[in-house]
């Protein structure tokens, strides 16, 4: 399905919406009474459209790498004609990069911020769409995935499995059959649309690439067999199965009594309305901290940690958390009403090797704690995360922690280096381990801190774990290769605890166990320090594409301690607000 050119059906059926994209230019009404001339000039304007729009393929044919990436992988459903074209015009990078930029702006919901909502939504939802969706094809390229990242998650959704009884509703000819795979998405409001939308999709190939269609009946598995799946008016004698197949109104779906099925015209809408007209660079709320990043005046009366993750969204944009801890005995804490309380401003910025702000950050982290409580929870930590999407390359990273109550300040000037993970080969995210791993509710997904699709993962940035608790693993790995038959991967992964030479632990499991078979997988595995002694390990995670014959490992270093009974009242994490 062409992705950049699509015309949408919307079927009216029992009050809800049905939707469907089909690939193809938009049709344009003809004059049939039209001029001579009139027809010559038309003429004359679609042979200057057919060589401009010729022009721009060609231009999109020459595009370098990462700007095509772009234009084609990450930005296809949200980008307008005349920005492509546009786009495609440009003769520089320093052009196109500005373009980009400006891109993100006009879509800004909030331009008075230092952050751009849209695009942080936007590359998640690219992000759990390829986690979610993927079947063979990339995520974002599948008709789930794409709606998802048009339109964000749906506010329910109706699911059937393959082969399960289908009871059909009035408007769809009544009785009871068995059918496909197929998911109900319903919005209740969709911009520019309506009200309680539906969309379908359907599996009818079991391969798990659920497609977008307007033909209620293409779920029918019994369809086309002889008695299979009666509808009422058909179990009565009043039809029969093969007039289903007879409707002029591309649905092959049983008729129904009178009233009950009858389609609305179909209606042309356009994808979605620019957010923001073009704006200047929101400005920034802590002045402050920002200048002491800019004259690089290192005032380390705090310390804190922090690390940074990656993850691909595209083939040329990784999606980096940033995590941030400082211990709580850092923080200045004042008595209000019997409650101690600290606050803490966070500002980070990341630029280019040549100056140019890519992002700024800021927040504000505030603990409370009881009096009774306060002594414990200074043993413990506040940690915060940002997650910022960006192209492979070098970068600075500039972060400064303002406390609020003494003034004190911590600075950290840091490289960035961001690798490309490139989708012709097997690789791999980074390996995170965490203290909390949990999944998030349907509308938490992709929102929130330490939220990495359907999962919050918080990492645990000194890798120490008391034997109480449980050590949990996350990673990703990309370009799984799909067997051509089975439509599925054929993946070994191999879970491995040393101790120095010593192998203390090991666990193999398939792709079927985790029952992920696109070519995108996410681990997630949970440990139990408790059945190994204290000391310092190393955790080894090594995925083998059999289909392929690619191997990629990743590790990372914990420590096993004795649990404290202070840790289990200071450890949990605090959030920005």
């Amino acid at each position: 399905m062409n992705c950049l050119r699509r015309r949408s059906l919307i079927l009216l059926m029992g009050g809800a919406l049905l939707l469907s994209f089909s690939a193809g230019s938009q049709a344009q009404d003809k004059d049939l009474n039209g001029t001579s001339a009139d027809k010559q000039a038309d003429t004359g304007k679609k042979k200057v459209d057919d060589k401009g729009k010729k022009n721009l393929r060609k231009l999109e044919k020459e595009l370098a790498t990462p700007y095509k990436k772009w234009l084609e992988e990450e930005v296809p459903y949200i980008i307008t004609n005349d920005e492509r074209s546009a786009f495609l015009q440009l003769q520089t990078n320093e052009e196109r990069e500005q373009f980009i930029e400006g891109f993100w702006q006009r879509r800004d919901p909030t331009p008075d911020t230092v952050e751009n909502e849209f695009k942080e939504e936007h590359y998640r939802r690219i992000a759990y769409a390829n986690e979610r969706f993927s079947s063979g094809i990339p995520g974002w390229r599948t008709d789930r995935g794409r709606m998802y990242i048009m339109w964000g998650p749906p506010d329910s959704i109706d699911s059937h499995s393959a082969g399960s009884t289908y009871d059909r509703p009035m408007s769809e000819g009544g009785g009871t059959t068995t059918v496909y795979g197929f998911d109900d998405w319903t919005y209740h409001y969709m911009e520019g649309i309506g009200q309680n939308i539906t969309i379908e999709f359907v599996d009818p190939t079991g391969t798990g690439e659920y497609h977008i269609t307007n033909n209620p009946g293409e779920k029918d598995a019994m369809a086309e067999v002889p008695g299979g799946g009666p509808s009422l008016l058909e179990s009565m004698g009043m039809t029969t199965q093969a007039q289903r197949f007879t409707r002029t109104d591309g649905s092959t779906a049983p008729l129904g009594p009178a009233g009950t099925n009858n389609l609305d015209s179909n209606e042309e809408f356009t994808r979605l309305e620019q957010f923001a007209k073009v704006q200047a660079p929101p400005p920034v709320k802590f002045k402050d901290l920002e200048e002491v990043v800019s004259s690089r005046i290192l005032r380390n009366q705090i310390s804190f940690d922090y690390r940074f993750d990656f993850m691909r969204i595209t083939g040329d944009t990784i999606l980096v958390p940033v995590t941030v801890q400082i211990q709580n005995k850092q923080m200045t804490f004042r008595d209000h009403d019997g409650v101690q309380s600290a606050s803490l401003n966070l500002f980070g910025r990341i630029s280019s090797m040549t100056g140019r702000v890519i992002q700024t950050f800021e927040d504000v982290i505030q603990r409370d704690f009881p009096d009774t409580l306060l002594e414990p929870s200074l043993r413990g930590f506040s940690i915060y995360q940002k997650a910022v999407p960006l192209r492979p390359g070098l970068y600075k990273l500039d972060l400064v922690i303002k406390d609020v109550n003494s003034g004190n300040v911590g600075v950290v000037n840091t490289r960035l280096a961001v690798s490309p993970i490139p989708d012709d080969k097997l690789e791999a995210s980074s390996l995170i381990l965490a203290d909390q791993m949990e999944p998030v509710s349907s509308k938490d997904v992709g929102v929130g801190q330490f939220v990495l699709g359907s999962t919050k993962v918080r990492p645990k940035l000194d890798g120490e774990f008391h034997t109480d608790q449980a050590m949990d693993v996350y990673l990703q790995f990309y370009n799984l290769k799909v067997d051509e038959k089975t439509h599925k991967n054929n993946v070994s992964l191999d879970f491995k605890v040393t101790q120095g030479t010593q192998t203390v632990t090991h666990e193999v499991k398939t792709g079927e166990q985790l029952q992920q078979n696109g070519e995108q997988i996410t681990v997630q595995q949970v440990v139990a320090p408790r059945t190994l002694p204290p000391g310092k390990y190393k955790m080894e995670v090594q995925a083998t594409d059999l289909v392929a014959n690619q191997t990629v490992t990743r590790s990372a270093d914990f420590t096993v301690t004795p649990p404290t009974v202070t840790e289990k009242v200071a450890a949990s994490g605090a959030t920005g607000r």
